[in-house]
């Protein structure tokens, strides 16, 4: 019931909900009410809200500080396990098996593959229970895009239970124990994943996937005109942060004595 509640109460605060029903509400007063001015002013707020999201600059300025405390990993030191979190999947077998990994879940499971291919002899534990009423796990539809890109069977492991990445740290606990490994997630979601599995005492090291934020150039009319693509970037950046705000609330901290960020991976060696 909380883990609902947690979702559905997330999910309204993201941009485009709460803009939307802030437009709703200045609407209504509009139309039905006295309050004109109330009105007018939630309806343009609103607006000029959704519109600077909309912006490149804007939506990126708002993503990049979360993306750029982890650097993308390259580092080809013998590691054992290699962890990638669950993200937006759905099940159609009609599908090519990635058509099934929607959002950042297929960049995750790929950059995975790679660390993979990196490090011979390593196994790939995918994490992610079933969404409501789907037969199949989201760890499932992962491993199942890992085996057509080549990794057999036996070099994965799969964590169908875990519903968030609370639970992801508990679970890859039970395997990894105090060893080393590789926590493959998306740029923007690193830092709030780092501190689950340190608050468990884990020791990953971090590798992230999906980076968004652009710093390459643009042309002009890409920066100066509203897109789905870059409100979908704030809105990315929004909810980390509500779930670093909602994590902080719950005490789910690192454990004493670790940092935050990731010491290389032959310094960590037992």
């Amino acid at each position: 019931m909380l883990f609902t509640l947690k979702k559905i109460v997330g999910g309204l605060l993201l941009p485009l909900p709460l803009l939307l029903l802030l437009m709703a509400v200045g609407l209504l007063l509009l139309w039905f009410s006295r309050w004109q001015k109330s009105g007018k002013i939630l309806v343009s707020a609103a607006w000029i809200m959704l519109f600077s999201l909309s912006l490149q600059p804007i939506a990126d300025s708002l993503l990049r500080p979360l993306e750029q405390r982890y650097p993308t990993y390259n580092q080809t030191e013998p590691v054992e396990f290699i962890v990638v979190l669950g993200g937006g999947y759905t099940w159609n077998p009609a599908w090519a098996p990635s058509s099934n990994l929607i959002g950042n879940s297929l960049p995750r499971v790929t950059e995975g593959v790679r660390q993979w291919r990196m490090h011979p002899g390593a196994k790939m534990i995918f994490t992610g229970a079933p969404a409501l009423s789907n037969p199949v796990s989201n760890a499932e539809v992962a491993a199942r895009v890992a085996r057509s890109l080549g990794v057999p069977s036996t070099d994965i492991i799969q964590l169908d239970q875990p519903r968030d990445t609370d639970d992801e740290a508990l679970a890859v606990k039970q395997i990894v124990g105090q060893r080393p490994f590789l926590l493959v997630t998306s740029a923007n979601h690193m830092p709030r994943a780092m501190t689950f599995f340190h608050h468990q005492g884990l020791m990953p090291v971090a590798v992230p996937a999906n980076q968004m934020a652009i710093d390459s150039p643009l042309n002009w009319w890409e920066k100066a005109l509203p897109a789905p693509l870059w409100l979908s970037h704030s809105e990315r950046a929004v909810y980390e942060r509500l779930g670093a705000l909602w994590q902080s609330l719950n005490g789910k901290t690192a454990a004493d004595g670790t940092t935050s960020q990731a010491a290389p991976l032959a310094n960590k060696r037992e």
